[in-house]
């Protein structure tokens, strides 16, 4: 089976003024439907804009990327666009919640952009919440709610396209250290019922969640090691349900 993620000889380079940064310099990677991958490295090593390649965000200078056997390398930004709300779930360090809504609201916002139907959209978006355990939170407004809530919030909210790839930049970057748990323990049951999901993070501790870690350097992939997976372990607060894709 060929891989949902499949990335060739990329190259990424951003040109200021008179000045070329090659921000990625030849990064090949593949990654299995239902892999749980971590992306590490410091600050300018080029994990960011592997992200950004990966969610469709951007295009590479050269290389090839093929998404779900699709090359969506050299396409337009409107079918970027349709790959992303058909393929792609993202979840941010800093939530993006919108504060003046409820959270079924912020979960139905990827249907709506996809024209579904009032009706369905609420009840996708409901469904969506009581996977991340948070069923009986959907009037609730973000200021109402935990900063895990608002994140829980986040991921129902990228699961509600029913996603084949979850993309995490920093999940846990504005949470405590219990909380942090019960995130991962989310994450962790996606990748176990089949959604593939790639997180980026600067914290070693967090990458033991994930079934693989791809470290980077100057652009490059500096290591790529297979590990035996931490297990997350939610308390009373995640209420995880099964879940399922």
């Amino acid at each position: 089976m060929a891989p949902l993620i499949d990335l060739r000889d990329v190259v990424k380079t951003y040109v200021m003024g008179d000045v070329s940064v090659e921000a990625l310099r030849g990064v090949s990677l593949a990654v299995a439907e239902g892999e749980f991958v971590a992306v590490m490295g410091a600050s300018g090593s080029g994990k960011s804009t592997l992200m950004n390649l990966l969610g469709c965000l951007d295009r590479p200078t050269s290389g090839t990327y093929r998404l779900a056997g699709e090359e969506v390398s050299r396409l337009s930004a409107n079918a970027l666009a349709a790959i992303r709300n058909r393929t792609i779930g993202f979840v941010f360090q800093n939530f993006n919640l919108l504060s003046r809504t409820s959270a079924a609201e912020n979960v139905e916002l990827p249907l709506l952009y996809s024209g579904v139907h009032a009706r369905e959209r609420h009840g996708r978006a409901v469904e969506a919440l009581a996977r991340v355990g948070l069923a009986d939170r959907a009037g609730h407004h973000p200021n109402q709610l935990s900063g895990g809530q608002q994140q829980r919030v986040a991921i129902a909210r990228a699961l509600v396209s029913q996603p084949r790839l979850i993309l995490a930049d920093e999940p846990t970057g504005n949470l405590d250290s219990k909380t942090s748990v019960e995130v991962m323990a989310i994450l962790q049951e996606l990748g176990r019922g089949g959604i593939t999901v790639v997180l980026v993070t600067h914290e070693p501790d967090i990458a033991e969640y994930a079934g693989r870690v791809v470290t980077m350097r100057d652009g490059l992939v500096l290591s790529d090691e297979r590990r035996t997976q931490r297990a997350a372990v939610a308390g009373s607060a995640g209420a995880l349900r099964e879940v399922r894709p």
